[in-house]
């Protein structure tokens, strides 16, 4: 738990620190360098050769292509809309917008349906997103940058289900998020030809070594060694801290304000990631006949049924929210909320309320002869 909550608060510090350093970096710029050295590092660490060749099967080269894109996208529209919206609300918006694109594609790739928490999470998300669009007097939010927020929110939120979906066809998901992160640095590094101001300035250097060594290479590094220990929904709940550390070095350090109604939306994206990130209460009772028929006694509203998909691996459904680092970290670091958990090293994280064994009735027991009674000392 200690490596995931560190690596939730790194990544906390991504917004504040590019608004910190103060730097003319445009923002894609700043994001290629960030994933072309902190891929190239964190793939030293991670790869090897076995792992390489399964990226390239038929059935995942497509997945994989889809991965690459849609983290660049990830990578570019959140940097820009922290450069536009400030840290805060930036984190918050990216953040409260994957739970409902992860339970979309949960549903139309895999067919499960969202629970309670993942309705009131959505119903939370799309009523924050509506307040800080709001127009109103004082300080409010940026609307180009809240879009660029949610676009980031949707790329991230695709790239667990793409995760999922490497991981179902045999990838290895440890070579798959370095590999991912290094490719889309490449797809966007055409940026640094066409905007290259700022790049050589010592503020602008300091801020590359940190967002590529600091918040990606050392935090997958970190995410990879907890998230094995752990379910997903507690890895979930412990990335909570990234927007909180977001939003408390925001305050403090750069002096974020926002208007009533844009505090009030920012909070309701909090809460509704809040909700679908706790554990799901167990029932009570569990060897009743619900608990028979779906084999797990889970309480996430999703299909229960635990599989095993060819790999070997088995898979627990955990409800239909993925929380995430900022790059996205799947099995090389990432809780895959979407269903189970994140596969690091050839195992799976099942998530609370899929448990693999099935419910048996109690055995009756078959009263025998009656025995004479036993008298007493005093008899």
């Amino acid at each position: 738990m200690v490596s995931l909550l560190a690596a939730a608060v790194l990544w906390g510090t991504v917004g504040p620190a590019q608004l910190l350093a103060d730097t003319d970096v445009a923002p894609v710029s700043l994001g290629a360098c960030r994933m072309l050295l902190g891929g190239l590092v964190l793939g030293l660490f991670t790869v090897r050769a076995p792992g390489l060749r399964s990226l390239w099967r038929p059935g995942v080269r497509g997945w994989m292509v889809v991965s690459v894109l849609v983290t660049a996208g990830f990578q570019a529209c959140f940097l820009e809309s922290v450069d536009r919206t400030g840290a805060a609300l930036a984190t918050a918006v990216t953040f409260g917008t994957v739970p409902i694109v992860s339970g979309v594609w949960a549903r139309l790739l895999d067919g499960e349906r969202g629970g309670a928490a993942w309705w009131v999470g959505t119903v939370c998300a799309v009523g924050g997103v509506a307040l800080l669009l709001m127009p109103g007097e004082g300080a409010r939010a940026e609307v180009p940058g809240v879009l660029f927020g949610i676009v980031a929110g949707c790329s991230f939120g695709t790239y667990i289900a793409t995760t999922k979906q490497l991981a179902r066809r045999g990838a290895d998901t440890a070579a798959a998020a370095p590999v991912s992160v290094l490719c889309a640095g490449a797809v966007v590094s055409p940026w640094l030809l066409a905007a290259p101001g700022g790049l050589g300035e010592p503020r602008a250097l300091v801020l590359v070594g940190w967002l590529a060594l600091g918040t990606t290479a050392l935090g997958y590094l970190l995410f990879t060694r907890g998230v094995a220990r752990v379910t997903a929904a507690t890895a979930g709940t412990l990335s909570l801290a990234e927007p909180l550390v977001a939003a408390v070095l925001g305050f403090v350090l750069l002096g974020e304000r926002l208007g009533v109604a844009a505090s009030c939306g920012a909070a309701l994206l909090l809460g509704g990631l809040v909700v679908v990130s706790l554990p799901a209460r167990e029932r009570a009772g569990t060897d009743g006949p619900a608990a028979a028929r779906d084999g797990a006694g889970g309480t996430d509203g999703a299909d229960r049924t635990d599989r095993t998909d060819r790999t070997g691996r088995a898979d627990g459904v955990d409800g239909p929210v993925g929380i995430d680092g900022p790059v996205g970290i799947d099995g090389s670091g990432g809780a895959d909320g979407v269903r189970g958990a994140g596969v690091g090293g050839g195992g799976v994280v099942s998530g609370p309320g899929s448990s693999p064994g099935r419910a048996v009735p109690a055995r009756r027991r078959t009263p025998g002869p009656p025995r004479p009674p036993t008298p007493s000392p005093r008899e």
